[in-house]
């Protein structure tokens, strides 16, 4: 199996646990929800940094400095970070959101990327906002008494 259809297979895989903890998140209750609700927040802070060292990761190829794209890198690891300390899972969700956007927006405007990789990070970014999008909806109405 080549490079690109791993790559395509793991990144859409990696929808998975976005939707599974959602679903649980919306279905369950008490402690299990509870674990979901963490569980969806730390699967998007990993992601979210992974996806943040493909950045630092590419800079290695480069011979010319590339200080921006590691201060991007290492800024919204931070940032990521700090969406989680706010430890309010709605807006930790909305923030960590941002973050996904703002990656996406950085990518497709300073990196010459194959055009397969950059459909493949928009749809998947989208697919990562949507879920976002549905937990913070969730999280919205189970806190309203």
């Amino acid at each position: 199996m080549s490079n690109r259809a791993v790559m395509l297979t793991l990144g859409y895989a990696g929808l998975l646990p976005f939707y599974g903890f959602l679903g649980a998140a919306w279905s369950l209750e008490d402690w299990p929800a509870a674990i979901s609700v963490q569980g969806f927040i730390i699967y998007s802070l990993g992601i979210l940094c992974f996806l943040a060292g493909t950045l630092w990761g590419r800079v290695q190829s480069f011979e010319t400095p590339h200080r921006a794209r590691l201060l991007v890198s290492n800024g919204l690891v931070l940032f990521a970070v700090a969406a989680v300390l706010t430890a309010q899972a709605w807006l930790a969700s909305l923030a960590l959101m941002t973050g996904y956007l703002a990656l996406l927006w950085y990518e497709q405007g300073a990196e010459l990327l194959p055009r397969w990789y950059g459909v493949m990070r928009r749809n998947l970014t989208l697919g990562v906002v949507l879920a976002h999008g549905l937990f913070f909806t969730v999280q919205s109405v189970q806190m309203t008494p």
